[in-house]
């Protein structure tokens, strides 16, 4: 993926290449001078301009967008000498969702930043909404269970929510609102390892509830309150899109609620399971062979052994086994753990003797050093090693053919919805970061959200030879060089991150505030193809990445 990809020839292709930039710059002076109006207005006029420009832009020899891996910015992140013999945890925030209105902004592992309408970057007036997709990890939420210590000191009990199960006819019949309610029995002789009480693990929490309430009331003060983007109601224009685990839907619930005020009855779509393009779960051996030899490489394993005298320290108050690989292939189940238990203002463990809390206790500099881990091993393995930009598109490619998908029907007329929302995971949020090149990675926390914004601009300066286009239509792969900030076809794409613009390490996206929609396109095209209908062929192998 690092080479680009070379043109075939084509016959007669010195005759096409003075005669195609010809017709189509005659073409698109033709829609632009007679009616400026109508493009404004009709979208499908503006996709035949866009196909003009993509008719321009195959005449001229020059293909500009970079589909090769960036490295991050070194930052105390990732590098490994800070993280082991550092202190603190970047001033990131580990103990309470909530943020002062000094810092919002910051790094928030129990509630990360997201648009509102305090801090919204507003567009200029030139530059007119017209569609949105949304992605966010789920909100907070209770300790997996396979992330828990095998006797825990404490119980965790949540007994001020409900989480409801049923089902109901479409017409006929109502249900009750049925919750489940958690219980020991004391009959039962077995016990779960873990924590023990009334909660399932995981759920999301009543105050990760609040966090999903508000986080939907913060979107609707923008795109509605602020821009008068959606509509009052969640209707026909808008939809939802969760996984498989049901903590998605706790959190799409109170996010509906808290942006449209609806009690109602709510389609929220939802993949087949092991298909999911979402969390992701469809099959994609070649993905999990990379991220596999991402995790198995020298630089990996260095940073276990640098490592090893915390997790001594760990094993030894947990209870965990040094050979259970489950603890010890990552951080992934001590982060987890502790993190959970800090966002709840839960203590951190102790060590249990003869079933009594002991004074060995994990102590906080201990927890920061794991989360600066966490950190670094989320940086490394979506960002830092050279493998993961194909290891997450080839596996988090499909959702990326969605989206583009949905971008290119809004502009052809093709659909009525103005705004998607998709409920999802870290891996999700992680793995689209990696696609985007995010310039400083981070292990998304709780509530972490990107957003897609695509602008039409109500006038178009003269097109230039230069603009890297791909076209709405036709996709192509290029080598690396600068974009320019001008768009033949009027769109643009914004891309924000923790509520601000985006900036990428690929110079072709660069600081992704209105980029060109072609360039957005041919990135995302040349990596999955269009529509993701590459993403199977290189799943398989049968498509080089």
């Amino acid at each position: 993926m690092d080479t680009p990809r070379t043109r075939p020839a084509v016959w007669g292709g010195n005759l096409l290449t003075k005669l195609i930039p010809i017709l189509g710059i005659l073409l698109l002076y033709r829609i632009i001078d007679q009616e400026p109006a109508a493009m404004r207005s009709n979208p499908r006029t503006g996709f035949i301009a866009a196909v003009a420009a993509s008719l321009t832009r195959h005449g001229e020899a020059a293909s500009t967008v970079d589909l090769s891996w960036h490295a991050p910015n070194a930052t105390g992140i990732n590098n490994l000498t800070g993280v082991i013999g550092g202190e603190g945890i970047y001033g990131f925030i580990y103990n309470s969702s909530h943020t002062p209105a000094s810092q919002y902004g910051a790094y928030n592992w129990c509630n990360m930043p997201h648009v509102r309408a305090t801090e919204y970057p507003k567009p200029e007036s030139e530059y007119k909404l017209q569609y949105v997709e949304v992605i966010h990890r789920h909100h907070k939420r209770t300790v997996y269970a396979s992330n828990s210590f095998p006797v825990e000191s404490y119980g965790w009990n949540c007994d001020d929510e409900g989480l409801f199960y049923y089902g109901q006819p479409n017409s006929g019949k109502k249900s009750a609102h049925a919750y489940w309610q958690g219980y020991m029995s004391p009959q039962n002789p077995f016990i779960p390892s873990g924590f023990l009480g009334t909660c399932q693990f995981p759920q999301i929490t009543a105050e990760g509830l609040d966090d999903s309430w508000q986080h939907g009331h913060d979107l609707y003060g923008v795109y509605h309150d602020l821009l008068g983007f959606l509509p009052d109601n969640a209707d026909e224009k808008v939809t939802f899109k969760v996984t498989q685990n049901v903590i998605t839907s706790e959190v799409a619930g109170m996010v509906l609620n808290g942006m449209f005020g609806t009690q109602e009855d709510y389609p929220l779509l939802v993949a087949p399971s092991g298909y999911d393009p979402l969390e992701p779960t469809y099959p994609c051996p070649v993905s999990s062979n990379l991220f596999a030899a991402i995790q198995s490489g020298g630089n990996w394993t260095n940073h276990l052994t640098a490592a090893s005298s915390l997790y001594a320290t760990l094993d030894d108050i947990s209870g965990v086994s040094p050979n259970d690989s489950g603890f010890h292939m990552s951080f992934d189940h001590y982060y987890d753990n502790l993190s959970a238990r800090q966002c709840h203002s839960k203590p951190l463990p102790c060590k249990l003797v003869d079933g009594v809390n002991s004074t060995t206790c994990v102590a906080q500099d201990t927890a920061n050093e794991v989360y600066r881990l966490g950190n670094y091993e989320y940086s490394y393995i979506y960002r830092d090693d050279p493998q993961s930009l194909a290891a997450s598109a080839t596996s988090f490619g499909v959702w990326i053919g969605e989206l583009t998908t949905h971008i290119r029907d809004s502009i052809a007329g093709k659909s009525s919805v103005i705004y998607r929302h998709n409920v999802a995971h870290d891996g999700s949020i992680s793995r689209l970061l990696s696609i985007l090149q995010l310039d400083e990675m981070v292990w998304p926390g709780m509530g972490s959200e990107v957003v897609f914004e695509l602008y039409n601009k109500d006038s178009s300066p003269a097109a230039t030879a230069t603009v890297p286009t791909s076209g709405i239509a036709s996709p192509s792969t290029s080598s690396a060089e600068a974009p320019t900030s001008t768009s033949i076809s009027r769109y643009y794409i914004r891309v924000l991150w923790k509520g601000q613009v985006l900036r990428s390490s690929n110079p072709s996206l660069g600081l992704m505030d209105m980029v060109p929609l072609e360039t957005v396109l041919a990135y995302f095209d040349g990596l999955v193809g269009v529509g993701a209908d590459s993403v199977q062929g290189k799943c398989n192998g049968t498509v080089p990445v």
